[in-house]
């Protein structure tokens, strides 16, 4: 018996040209996918997919599976979509991809509270650094800045404002001189941030209409804003980070926030989704509570 999971098993693993990256996109185990995979190739008499120690690609036979089964799987997702939109109580499964930083700006004041509210629906969160195409890679929604958000999608500002802080321990401060202006830095040690293409991030700053970026210096290079902040904590050098990660240290005093006036508000995090004709509950309601709280956060700004 062919079931309807093992075809869309198939299409993720042609959309993201690896087991594993497909396994994590359906939530299931690298090795229970590949079992499912190669117990359709046995049902079907073909194999649907080249495999190598380090590659994944369709077969001839797989690439025309493909070709005629996509079409087909949309109406009968469509399908699927319209009955669930019929639901009284939301259930299923969302899938959200966005990047570590906003992941925490939105848990508790989006996701979490949505869980309390419908808690018949489960949420997957996946974080990286890199934008993707949330609709090919089996995404509801994505979660970017605003600048980011592409033009085809409908978006909803969610969070609340935004700004970066740059941040020093007391102890770290104690034998310095604070900077006074960006070029400052240049005399101070700093946790450098490596972004997710490898490249050395500049930090961003603003003020009267002038802006200017800094490629800062230091004793150590991460890639985790959560690592960063140990380091500033232990006086290791000054800091760059969205306010919300180092905000609760600075109204204990633990760090203290340097160049203020240099880091003005940023555009908004928007949750962005495609349009769809006949939407789950569980997604309309998730965009329900979405457009609740941009309302709420443009009140209180």
């Amino acid at each position: 018996m062919y079931r309807l999971t093992d075809f869309d098993a198939v299409l993720a693993i042609s959309r993201r040209g690896s087991f594993r990256a497909a396994a994590l996109d359906l939530g299931m185990s690298t090795s229970a996918l590949s079992n499912a995979i190669a117990k359709l190739e046995e049902q079907l008499g073909v194999r649907l997919f080249n495999r190598t120690t380090r590659s994944v690609s369709l077969t001839g036979a797989g690439e025309r599976f493909v070709d005629q089964v996509s079409p087909a799987l949309r109406d009968i997702h469509q399908a699927l979509d319209t009955v669930r939109s019929q639901q009284e109580t939301p259930t299923g499964t969302l899938r959200i991809n966005t990047f570590a930083t906003a992941g925490r700006e939105i848990l508790s004041p989006l996701i979490l509270e949505f869980l309390r509210r419908f808690p018949g629906v489960r949420v997957d969160v996946v974080t990286e650094g890199n934008l993707v195409d949330i609709v090919a890679d089996g995404f509801d929604f994505g979660v970017r800045s605003q600048p980011f958000v592409p033009s085809d999608m409908i978006a909803i500002p969610v969070g609340p404002a935004r700004r970066y802080a740059v941040v020093a321990s007391p102890g770290y401060l104690e034998t310095r001189d604070p900077p006074r202006v960006p070029s400052d830095l240049l005399a101070h040690a700093c946790i450098r941030t490596r972004l997710p293409n490898g490249a050395m991030f500049r930090w961003q700053f603003e003020s009267g209409g002038e802006a200017v970026q800094i490629d800062v210096d230091g004793p150590i290079t991460l890639d985790e804003a959560s690592l960063a902040r140990i380091a500033v904590l232990e006086s290791v050098g000054i800091g760059y980070f969205m306010e919300s990660d180092v905000l609760a240290d600075i109204e204990a005093g633990r760090l203290v926030r340097v160049l203020a006036e240099w880091t003005p508000p940023l555009a908004p995090l928007c949750l962005y989704y495609p349009s769809r004709r006949n939407p789950p509950a569980a997604f309309k309601v998730f965009v329900d509570l979405a457009r609740e709280l941009a309302r709420s956060s443009s009140r209180s700004r």
